[in-house]
């Protein structure tokens, strides 16, 4: 995520006090001011054989190689990872202390929300169009009665320990 020095644009703010109808508006501003900005997405399986430090990592790595925007600096919300390619300084609750975190908030859950989105018409009966990926209660009964569909990581805590719903997988 990339903005003019001067930009200031109003209604960006950490993703998570923003209502999913604000963070579609502030995503429409997002994309109008920014000079530059691109997402990394690392799919279920990668995930699961590189890990979390890794898949951050790959994550961050390809969305700044098609940035389409020279900067000297990345500022990345959270506690260091190692291995990046770029100069960067990680800032824990850099959603609430940088508008360039903050947009970038915006845009990584305003995209999460839209592929579950697809993965709801595309896997029926889980309710990804509802929770949005997050383990809930709801969640958990689709996984027990459907069993994982292909886009469940295998690293998912409930996969994980419960055997039963790890049978499709093995």
């Amino acid at each position: 995520m990339c903005f003019p020095p001067d930009a200031d644009p109003d209604g960006i703010n950490d993703s998570k006090v923003l209502s999913p109808e604000a963070r579609e508006k502030a995503y429409g501003l997002i994309v109008r001011n920014a000079l530059g900005f691109s997402v990394g997405i690392v799919e279920p399986e990668e995930l699961d054989s590189a890990g979390m430090s890794e898949a951050v990592r790959l994550s961050f790595t390809r969305a700044a190689s098609s940035l389409g925007v020279h900067t000297d600096l990345f500022i990345i919300d959270g506690l260091p990872v190692r291995g990046f390619q770029f100069e960067a300084d990680f800032v824990v609750r850099g959603d609430s202390r940088s508008l360039c975190v903050a947009a970038a908030g915006i845009v990584a859950k305003v995209t999460r929300d839209r592929l579950m989105i697809e993965a709801d018409s595309a896997y029926p009966g889980y309710g990804f169009g509802k929770h949005k990926g997050y383990c809930t209660r709801e969640h958990l009964q689709a996984l027990s009665t459907l069993g994982p569909c292909p886009i469940h990581r295998r690293s998912f805590s409930p996969l994980r320990k419960n055997r039963q719903l790890r049978l499709p997988f093995e």
